[in-house]
């Protein structure tokens, strides 16, 4: 096994050092910013154990062996909706023949009343629900301020940057409390209006390659804070009901990635601090992570989200993550110029257990899947496992029973 955290203090600190001596001194250094747990032994910062059975998981396993094909292919798809206050015809009948796994809002689902907003979420929720027996997961990205899709007002949270400030002006306890708070606060909100998914936080301390696209939406230039600042948005917004979507894993660089490649073409002991905070929050109650479109040719030569070497061999292997991979929209620039549907199949066989796709495309992308299990591209394990790791979370959110 790989030891991701072992160039991280070395290169600055020491000449030379075992794991062990580097874990001590990462979880030293955190206990010296702020009294929290780390929840992995001094040996093995990065691994979770899993010794003890859960039932859960054990029902997971049972729902997602029963399901055909179809159902499987829909659940590793969480889908952009049309509507406002109500779905549409042509929606109601495409979530009717592909039941998704979830589905995702925008300004333009969100920027009404709280009632319709509940209405909204309600008939999606109900419509899948009745179709696959499987509640989905309704999500938005709600990590404040630049990025919030809805009105004044609403679950109102400042940008990541202005704990940052919080930071130099009164101190790291009051930084993490203000933002337990504020998160806390928006959480029970939006779960309020039906939504039990948040594509936040950005995991990303800023540096050079990524200040242009994160300016505002990172925690600031230092891993360490970021790390404890993610960690208490991430733990505040999960006691409220939300899961977070811990993101871009293993990081981006360059300017937006909607419009621009993003390639991280550090060394291994820079690879590792990126990782540094994502691992931090793996060992504090991560249950989702977004698989970025970068490309780190230290790694791979395919991007994050289509590495079986980034999603399987680092974020599953060396960090011991057991939860769930959402690979970004591959609509995105930094995606590349495959064909999205396909992409998506290679996604899911790469590591990836849930897929970001917009209305037109879900029919496509449900269909592509299909394909790819008749022909052998895609194995019927693989997509199991991932509706399997889905099905987990929403038995343990209590979403279903």
């Amino acid at each position: 096994m790989r030891l991701i955290i072992a160039s991280i203090l070395c290169l600055t600190l020491f000449a030379s050092c075992t794991k062990s001596d580097v874990v001590n001194l990462i979880i030293d250094n955190v206990n010296d910013i702020e009294e929290v747990s780390v929840n992995a032994d001094r040996e093995s910062l990065g691994a979770q154990t899993t010794a003890i059975i859960d039932p859960l998981r054990i029902r997971a396993e049972e729902i997602a062996s029963s399901l055909d094909d179809s159902l499987l292919a829909s659940q590793v798809l969480i889908s952009g909706i049309d509507g406002r206050g109500s779905l549409p015809l042509h929606v109601s009948q495409m979530l009717k023949n592909i039941p998704a796994g979830g589905v995702m809002l925008f300004r333009y689902n969100l920027n009404t009343s709280n009632e319709e907003i509940k209405n909204l979420l309600s008939e999606t929720a109900s419509l899948i629900t009745e179709n696959s027996n499987i509640p989905p997961f309704i999500a938005v990205d709600h990590e404040g301020r630049y990025v919030n899709r809805f009105l004044p007002g609403v679950a109102d949270l400042p940008d990541a940057s202005s704990y940052w400030n919080i930071l130099q002006e009164e101190g790291r306890e009051a930084a993490l409390s203000k933002i337990e708070e504020d998160s806390f606060k928006a959480a029970s909100i939006i779960n309020e209006l039906g939504i039990n998914m948040n594509f936040a936080p950005v995991a990303e301390y800023l540096n050079d390659d990524n200040r242009d696209f994160l300016v505002h939406r990172s925690y600031g230039s230092d891993p360490f804070f970021t790390a404890l600042a993610a960690g208490a948005f991430l733990q505040s917004m999960q006691k409220a009901g939300i899961i977070c979507v811990v993101k871009h894993f293993p990081g981006t660089a360059g300017a937006d990635p909607h419009y621009w490649v993003s390639v991280i073409n550090g060394e291994k002991n820079e690879i590792d601090m990126l990782v540094f905070p994502f691992i931090y929050l793996i060992n504090n109650g991560a249950r989702a992570i977004m698989a970025a479109h970068s490309l780190v040719p230290l790694l791979d030569q395919r991007i994050a989200s289509l590495s079986p070497a980034v999603m399987q061999d680092l974020l599953r292997g060396d960090l011991g993550f057991d939860g769930i991979i959402i690979s970004d929209d591959f609509s995105m620039a930094a995606a590349g110029d495959f064909n999205k549907y396909e992409a998506a199949v290679q996604s899911i066989a790469a590591g990836a257990d849930l897929i970001l796709v917009w209305p037109p495309d879900l029919a496509h992308t449900h269909s592509a899947i299909l394909s790819a299990l008749e022909e052998g591209e895609l194995s019927r394990n693989r997509l199991q496992d991932a509706v399997q790791r889905i099905i987990y979370e929403k038995l343990r959110m209590g979403l279903m029973e």
